[in-house]
């Protein structure tokens, strides 16, 4: 009885998410908003709770955020990786200071104390890899030139979070500083190991990899990628780190392969994850803290795009990437929900939990609807004004002209 009900649930989950894709697709805008809905109607507190496929789904959700990564990896080769960190880690400066104080900001001035505040500071300076991911899948985005731009600040937060978590757990659990050091020392180390690997043995493992059998590619792809995502986890580095850095290692027929593979299962376990993301909140928590959380979500839209504007024209791309580059960078998701779940467990403060979930709501809606749109309505505000823009090109590097650079060469 209860492996009947798992189908029935499961297979009306998969049904729902191909009837909302669809309709999405009809109109020309991201399914993503449609999916968390979903998940808030069948989650707890909803419509239509779920209880035989709620554990499956939370699994699913681990590997959609996975394969997301893998396939935005697979677009990019290890040098475009390396070469994109050295150039862009102004950016990653910007985007602490713009997106991570002001939420610190926020939690002093709500008098929660300042481990809650590097929980907050936390929760609105990362930006969600995974959403953005399909984002710039879903608006065909992935070949513009603002593109390696974005994904190398995504980088530098992603890689951020190794040296970040173990801080917070740190701090959270009240940790000495021997004890911090070593938790530090050791995500640093596994970080450190799996690029230097990955840019090092990126052709061997490619040639290990590669085969003309599409049943055997596939199976050694997903399992070396689940496997180096789980090692990633387990010491305590991003498990979303490890599987963008498996994509990068591998390069030529075998990256092209497993892409074409890989992408089905993609689209189907990416939108697993946000449904599940929905499933996780009630939505009785939400409307307590509906206003600091909106608050703070229209301070954290106006700089994200301040960060990607700025990230954009600092690497010579036009003015319209910079908008795209912007609005692209809004939505906040996995990992704003992972500090906050780590400060509830912790106890910190019980207000952060539904504050931190209303914002990541609010975001992981209007983040594809920012990156739609931003560029368009900054276009139409220039023509009507003729100012907009301005203030943002003169933050950049003194001297540095507002130029668009050729297109770079094509990846893969």
């Amino acid at each position: 009885m209860h492996s009947a009900l798992f189908l029935i649930e499961l297979g009306a989950i998969i049904l729902a998410l191909g009837l909302l894709g669809r309709f999405a697709g009809r109109y020309g805008f991201s399914p993503i908003p449609l999916y968390l809905l979903a998940g808030l109607a069948f989650g707890q507190g909803g419509l239509l709770p779920l209880g035989a496929s709620e554990e499956f789904v939370s699994f699913g959700s681990e590997i959609g955020v996975v394969l997301l990564l893998l396939m935005l990896g697979l677009e990019y080769t290890a040098a475009d990786l390396i070469s994109n960190l050295k150039t862009q880690y102004p950016a990653g400066a910007v985007d602490f200071a713009f997106n991570a104080l002001p939420g610190a900001a926020a939690a002093l001035l709500l008098g929660w104390g300042p481990v809650a505040a590097v929980v907050l500071a936390g929760v609105t300076w990362i930006s969600s890899s995974g959403v953005i991911a399909k984002v710039l899948n879903d608006l065909g985005r992935v070949g513009n030139r603002e593109t390696p731009v974005i994904l190398s600040v995504l980088v530098l937060e992603d890689l951020a979070m190794a040296v970040y978590l173990p801080i917070l757990t740190a701090l959270l659990a009240g940790a000495g500083l021997v004890a911090g050091s070593v938790t530090l020392a050791v995500a640093l180390g596994a970080a450190g190991l799996v690029l230097f690997v990955a840019v090092r043995y990126g052709r061997m493992i490619s040639r290990f990899v590669s085969t003309e059998d599409p049943e055997k590619l596939l199976l050694v792809v997903l399992g070396l990628t689940l496997l180096v995502a789980g090692v990633a986890q387990q010491l305590q580095v991003s498990a979303a780190v490890g599987a963008f850095l498996v994509g990068i290692a591998l390069s030529g027929e075998a990256a092209e392969g497993a892409h074409a593979l890989l992408l089905p299962l993609r689209d189907l376990f990416a939108a697993v994850f946000f449904v599940f993301f929905g499933l996780s909140t009630d939505p009785a928590s939400i409307p307590p803290v509906i206003v600091p959380a909106f608050l703070l979500a229209v301070l954290s839209i106006l700089t994200k795009i301040a960060t990607g504007y700025w990230a954009a024209r600092r690497a010579g791309i036009g003015r319209r990437g910079r908008w795209r580059a912007g609005g692209t960078l809004v939505a906040r998701g996995e990992f704003s929900i992972v500090i906050a779940g780590l400060a509830v467990s912790a106890g910190i403060e019980p207000q952060l939990g539904p504050l931190a979930t209303a914002y990541v709501l609010l975001l992981v809606i209007l983040g594809p609807l920012t990156a739609r749109y931003a560029e368009p309505v900054a276009q139409r505000l220039t023509r009507h004004t003729g100012t907009i823009g301005v203030t943002l090109d003169t933050v950049g590097t003194a001297g540095e002209p507002a130029i668009s650079r050729p297109d770079p060469p094509a990846r893969r």
